[in-house]
C-alpha cells in the first residue's frame, strides 16, 4: 500500500473520530480504511488507535505519529502547490462547500464554466446550509453568505444579497399589504432557522432610522427554498435573501412589500484555509468566480434598492 495516503486515511479517521466518515471522504470501503491503519501499524510495530465499539483514541505513540502525519501531508500539499503554481496548471480534486439555494442556483453553472477552461481539475461540490469546519472535513473552499466568524481562514468578497420581504399576490389579496414594518405583526411570518433571531425582522427607513419588528407565523424551516415555496403557495410572508426569491418575483409568483425600506445586506465570500502558498485550483476558482459574478449579479435586480430605482425590474436571466 501506498504509505502517504495510509497516512492521510490515518489522519482523517482521526480528526473525524470515525473509520465510517474516512471511508466517505476518501471514496474507500470500510474495511479498506481500516486496512490502511493496520498497515501503519503492522509497518511502525506500534498501536496507533485503541478501538471500543462507541469510539476512537489516540495511543500515545498514536499522537505523536497524528502530529508528524499532519505535517508531512501540508508539506506535501504546499509542495504540490508550489509546483501547480509555477506551472499555471490548475488540477486535481477541489473540494467546495456552499448554501444549498445559492449553489444550485449560481454556483453549480459556474463551475460548469470553470471546468471547460480547466479541464484537470475535477470539482466535488457539497451543499447544505449548514456552517461546516473547512480544515477539519477536508473543503478547499466555501462559499458563505451573511456575517463572517472571526477565524484564520481567508475570505474575499464576490458580491453581496439583501433581505426582502415578498409574499404571494394571493396572500396580499387577502390579508393587504403591510406598508410599514410595524405592520407585520398582524401578518403570518415564515422564519429561517439559522437565523441567530430569526423572529427579529431589521428595517431602515430613509432617515437612517432603524426599527427591528418581532413577528410570528405558522413555519419555520433551515432552508430558505422551502421558505419560499411555502411562500409561494400563499400562506404567509418571508424575508429572504434576494438571490433565492429573485426568480418568483420576476415571474410574479411573489410581490416584494416594504422596499421604501433599506433591509440588512449579506455578504458573499469564498473562504478558504490560510496557507504560505494557495493551491492554483483553489485561487483560479475565486478568481473566476470574482469574474463571473462582478459581470452579472442577476439577483442585485431585486434588492429593495433596485426595486425602488424602478418600478418594473428587467426580468432574471
Amino acid at each position: 500500500m501506498d504509505r502517504l495516503t495510509s497516512m492521510q486515511v490515518f489522519v482523517t479517521v482521526v480528526e473525524t473520530g470515525s473509520f465510517a466518515k474516512a471511508s466517505e471522504r476518501h471514496g474507500f470501503s470500510r474495511a479498506m480504511v481500516t486496512r490502511h491503519v493496520m498497515e501503519l501499524e503492522h509497518r511502525l510495530g506500534a498501536r496507533l488507535l485503541n478501538r471500543t465499539t462507541r469510539k476512537l483514541s489516540l495511543t500515545e505513540a498514536g499522537a505523536a505519529y497524528f502530529e508528524r502525519c499532519q505535517q508531512v501531508l501540508v508539506d506535501v500539499e504546499e509542495a504540490d502547490a508550489v509546483v501547480a503554481h509555477l506551472s499555471g496548471k490548475p488540477r486535481g480534486r477541489l473540494r467546495i462547500n456552499a448554501a444549498l439555494s445559492f449553489g444550485v442556483r449560481y454556483l453549480a453553472p459556474v463551475v460548469g464554466q470553470y471546468l471547460q477552461r480547466y479541464p484537470e481539475v475535477t470539482v466535488d461540490l457539497s451543499l447544505n446550509d449548514r456552517i461546516v469546519d473547512l480544515v477539519e472535513e477536508g473543503y478547499d473552499l466555501a462559499i458563505r453568505i451573511g456575517a463572517l466568524v472571526p477565524s484564520n481562514l481567508i475570505a474575499r468578497k464576490l458580491g453581496v444579497t439583501r433581505l426582502v420581504v415578498c409574499g404571494s399576490p394571493e396572500y396580499f389579496a387577502r390579508r393587504g399589504m403591510p406598508r410599514i414594518p410595524a405592520d407585520l405583526s398582524k401578518h403570518c411570518c415564515f422564519a429561517y432557522s439559522y437565523w441567530t433571531t430569526p423572529d427579529q425582522w431589521p428595517f431602515t427607513d430613509a432617515a437612517g432610522r432603524t426599527e427591528v419588528v418581532k413577528v410570528a407565523g405558522t413555519f419555520t424551516a433551515n432552508n430558505g427554498d422551502a421558505l419560499c415555496a411555502a411562500a409561494v403557495g400563499g400562506a404567509g410572508l418571508i424575508y429572504e435573501p434576494s438571490f433565492i426569491v429573485a426568480d418568483d418575483l420576476a415571474a410574479g409568483r411573489l410581490t416584494a412589500a416594504l422596499a421604501d425600506y433599506d433591509t440588512r445586506e449579506l455578504g458573499i465570500h469564498a473562504v478558504y484555509a490560510s496557507r504560505r502558498h494557495l493551491s492554483a485550483k483553489v485561487r483560479t476558482f475565486v478568481d473566476f468566480l470574482a469574474e463571473r459574478f462582478a459581470a452579472d449579479a442577476p439577483w442585485e435586480r431585486w434588492t429593495p434598492h433596485a426595486i425602488r430605482s424602478s418600478a418594473r425590474p428587467p426580468p432574471h436571466s
